[in-house]
């Protein structure tokens, strides 16, 4: 029965037992294969039209339309869409009265009176409802689920199964002794998602940005983005290298080449109906913890041995709020001589967004020898240096290239990750951390496969070159969402481009800091950019890979 619910390429039948009802067509929001192309195969093995799930007509955009791919690139960039697409509703014209109300809707421990043991499944059936209190007939939310115990500062993250029929299944692997309590939140519900993708493939423009042109006493401002819509004159700031396309609007009296800056213009408003705003409501639907009809918790007994098998969810767990992950083993760095000890010699680059800049503000501020050299940049910006001259150790910060979401960035400092890992020689006294995500949850996913795509074949480059190079890939984390900042940055959106990143970082030789999993599974409220604890456990995890212990 596990094995066969576990596995989504085969049918999915729960027996009745009690008040739980028979759920088939289970499907993974994780799996690769949640939706095959546009099929999926029901319980007789037929093939069906998978008709609800969502295609959005596309306006053209040309930022990643006129993209020239390979056979290669091509299928997998289709592969990688098909994996992440998501069911919709039967009807486009769900009212808000017909959509998921996560107060009335509830979840059931199975079988809470079993005998538990460390390394045992636990199964939880959440039921969904709508607004008049009518179980749903659909699937399509998105949850997110965990169980933890507060006196011991444990918690893991949950593996959520999509039945399709308004019920999802929901499996967690025991990982520590004593009562485990169980809690599930609907981040969204299937109405809101369809609003979520209207507006990143309709209105990827809803985030604009700016440039800044001077010369001499004239100076001008104008709008940039990865495309412009309309015919006036732009500028074409397509890197030559990479091709990843930028655009602006042409000054009406200064050249192209008199670009000076870069920064966030602002955020579109007035994009949803007024019926689509009520599926965006802070105390209502986003966000919202749905609760038991029944016991919330099990007794967990200890095993004397528990096999761990890196293939099963979760990737790690807390306990006593240290991460441990359960495919490596991991040093605790409590003291500040034992990350110099571990970073001597060695030269380490940060790349990306605000979120993997707070480990240089971490590093930089717990130990004591590295100093910031003063670049002049700007503050949060950056580019940042640290120098620990004593150890030999230099760490360095630097943005990717646009679309980046800050407030002014010099346009000579305006770089992409893949041009600046082609000028490091790498070797054993080199690391490499990534992560790119947060900024391009706004635009349609092409355009982060294309980014993506060239910063996979400098780090292969770079690897074939430099095999000794340690390079560590910062994934994604959840945040705390409100109505207008779901429409930017949901956690549906970074867990779709999380899910794309995984699979196209899958089998090359980098390492991960799981910080979908460490911010989620943490009993601090969700936010863009994580409190101290959850940073130095992802700061433990990165090191351990900088520093392997021995076995």
């Amino acid at each position: 029965f596990r094995e066969n619910l576990l596995n989504p390429r085969r049918k999915c039948k729960i027996e009745a037992e009690g008040s739980i009802i028979i759920i088939k067509f289970c499907v993974s929001h994780l799996d690769d294969v949640t939706v095959s192309g546009s099929n999926w195969i029901t319980e007789n093995n037929d093939r069906h039209t998978l008709s609800q799930t969502t295609k959005i007509a596309r306006k053209l955009y040309c930022g990643y339309e006129q993209q020239t791919l390979s056979k290669r690139e091509q299928a997998e960039e289709e592969s990688l869409l098909a994996a992440i697409q998501w069911p919709k509703p039967p009807d486009d014209k769900i009212t808000f009265a017909q959509s998921t109300d996560p107060a009335h809707s509830d979840f059931v421990i199975v079988k809470p009176s079993a005998l538990f043991k460390v390394g045992d499944q636990l199964e939880v059936l959440v039921r969904m409802k709508d607004f008049q209190g009518k179980p749903k007939q659909y699937g399509g939310d998105y949850l997110q689920a965990r169980i933890h115990s507060p006196l011991l500062k444990a918690g893991a993250v949950g593996r959520v199964l999509d039945c399709h029929n308004g019920f999802y299944k929901v499996f967690f692997t025991l990982l520590w002794p004593g009562e485990v309590k169980v809690s599930v939140s609907l981040v969204h519900p299937s109405e809101a998602i369809q609003v979520l993708l209207r507006l990143r493939e309709e209105r990827p423009d809803r985030v604009y940005f700016k440039s800044s042109f001077k010369s001499g006493r004239f100076s001008e401002t104008t709008e940039c983005n990865v495309c412009l819509p309309g015919d006036l004159p732009v500028c074409n700031f397509t890197d030559l290298y990479t091709g990843e396309p930028w655009f602006c609007y042409k000054p009406r009296k200064l050249s192209c080449a008199s670009r000076i800056s870069h920064a966030k213009g602002g955020y579109q408003k007035g994009l949803l109906t007024q019926e689509e705003s009520l599926f965006f409501q802070s105390d209502v639907n986003i966000k919202r913890p749905i609760f038991p009809s029944g016991p919330d918790s099990v007794i967990v007994k200890p095993k004397a041995f528990t096999a761990e098998d890196p293939n099963v969810s979760p990737s790690g767990y807390y306990y006593q709020d240290q991460w441990r992950p359960r495919t490596h083993r991991i040093h605790h760095f409590n003291e500040s001589d034992d990350i110099t000890k571990c970073l001597q010699g060695k030269v380490i680059h940060l790349f990306g967004d605000s979120t993997v800049r707070q480990w240089f503000e971490y590093l930089t501020a717990f130990v004591p020898d590295l100093v910031e050299f003063n670049l002049g940049s700007p503050k949060n910006v950056g580019p940042f240096m640290s120098v620990d001259l004593k150890h030999n150790i230099l760490l360095k910060f630097r943005c990717h290239g646009p679309p980046i979401r800050f407030t002014t960035v010099f346009s000579s400092e305006l770089r992409y990750i893949a041009n600046e890992l082609n000028g490091i020689v790498g070797g054993r006294n080199t690391v490499i951390a990534i992560t790119v995500w947060s900024h391009f949850s706004t635009f349609p996913v092409e355009v982060y496969i294309r980014r993506l795509r060239n910063i996979r074949r400098s780090v292969i480059q770079l690897l074939d070159r430099s095999p000794k190079t340690v390079i560590v890939i910062r994934t994604a984390n959840v945040q705390e969402l409100g109505p207008e900042v779901s429409l930017f940055n949901s956690d549906w959106y970074s867990f779709q481009l999380d899910s794309v990143m995984r699979k196209m970082f899958s089998g090359i030789a980098v390492h991960f800091v799981d910080a979908w999993e460490m911010s989620l599974a943490h009993y601090l409220p969700h936010n863009l950019h994580p409190k101290e604890v959850i940073v130095k456990n992802q700061i433990n995890t990165f090191l351990s890979y900088v520093c392997p212990l021995q076995t």
